[in-house]
């Protein structure tokens, strides 16, 4: 199987640029894998797939404003920063932009949004085999305190906004509304530098409607790297590695599962990320959810046995990325079924023009 099997053409113009209004009038694609069949509904028909007994997880990951905009102390070059992981108090390593400039020890005063000096600097410390700098925060005890009033909404790169703007007070409407709709109403634990975009869709009341029609509403943590949605560039799913990241599971989470699989109730996931947690530690553990937190590489493409998860909340996703192989690998057993399933209801997709990526509509896969 090659990386290029999971090809597909999309229209520039179904890439979601902004969100819709209201967070459950996202379309949703309901793909049933025992017969192939699709059907077409709104996310707020979403109860109507789901049983008393089922146990739904979510991650309860919270995007943190990573995103910094920067200038060399020295030069008054500019730089971006994207803020990937913290290895301790105002010690992280970033991706940086442009990259070859930040030389180690380089010195780079970070702005606030609109433009001004804020009473934060960042020293390059070092580089990494991925190209990613370590920096050491100086200015204040910690840049956590910091990141609300000086970070930007770390936005993928295919949705577009007007860096201009984000200078402009007045004009701050889209990213004020980014700091909002990129993020999950349930996000609890900050860490993530990329939202959950499965959860994107899910409101107060729609969770509430869920409980209340006998579903258990559980949560793991995955706080979600970049590493989850770069394409893979390797010729092969095989050659490539994922990047690690942290997750962890509640004691009461691991129970609910557990006793849903022992008694042949359905366990759904809400999310790839959300999915990737449960079968890492099934993978760990003969087939068990267990209580505690560490770090995963888990990278599933066809043909992968699940242990854990019976049905799946998810996005539309990118051409050649880790994620349309997880889901091509969940959708059938096989090397290719599950990916001709998955490129076909793609194509429907198409077809009828949803809304593709992290601010578009769902599918759900039982």
């Amino acid at each position: 199987m090659r990386t290029a099997d999971f090809d597909f053409d999309l229209p520039e113009e179904l890439i979601a640029q902004w969100p819709l209004p209201e967070r459950d009038r996202s379309r949703l694609f309901v793909l049933h894998r025992d017969s192939g069949r699709f059907e077409h509904r709104q996310f707020r028909d979403l109860p109507d797939y789901l049983r008393a007994g089922d146990v739904l997880v979510l991650n309860d990951s919270r995007v943190v404003p990573a995103r910094l905009r920067a200038r060399n102390q020295r030069t008054g070059g500019r730089f971006e920063i994207l803020l990937l992981e913290e290895n301790a108090p105002n010690d992280w390593w970033a991706m940086l932009k442009p990259a070859r400039r930040a030389r180690v020890g380089t010195t780079l005063q970070i702005q606030q949004p609109d433009g001004a000096p804020a009473n934060l600097s960042a020293t390059v410390l070092a580089t990494n085999d991925e190209g990613h700098r370590r920096l050491q925060f100086h200015g204040v005890p910690d840049v956590w305190s910091e990141l609300e009033r000086v970070g930007l909404v770390p936005l993928p790169p295919y949705i577009h906004r007007n860096d201009g703007a984000r200078a402009d007070p007045s004009s701050l409407r889209g990213s004020l509304d980014d700091r909002e709709r990129y993020q999950t109403v349930y996000a609890t634990r900050p860490g993530s530098v990329a939202a959950p975009t499965a959860g994107l869709h899910f409101t107060p009341a729609l969770l509430e409607r869920i409980r209340a029609a006998g579903v258990e509403v559980c949560f793991v943590t995955l706080h979600v790297g970049l590493g989850t949605f770069a394409p893979v560039k390797a010729e092969t799913p095989a050659g490539h590695k994922m990047h690690e990241e942290r997750y962890e599971v509640s004691a009461d989470t691991a129970r609910a599962v557990n006793s849903a699989k022992a008694e042949g109730r359905r366990v759904v996931a809400v999310g790839t990320t959300s999915l990737r947690v449960l079968e890492s530690v099934a993978a760990a553990h003969q087939g068990r959810l267990v209580a505690g937190h560490g770090r995963t590489r888990l990278f599933v493409y066809p043909p992968y046995e699940f242990r854990i998860v019976d049905a799946l909340v998810t996005n539309f996703h990118l051409p050649r990325s880790t994620l349309l192989m997880l889901v091509s690998a969940f959708a059938a057993p096989g090397q290719t079924r599950g990916r001709d399933l998955i490129l076909a209801a793609y194509a429907e997709a198409v077809r009828r023009r949803y809304r593709f990526f992290s601010y578009g509509d769902a599918m759900f896969i039982l």
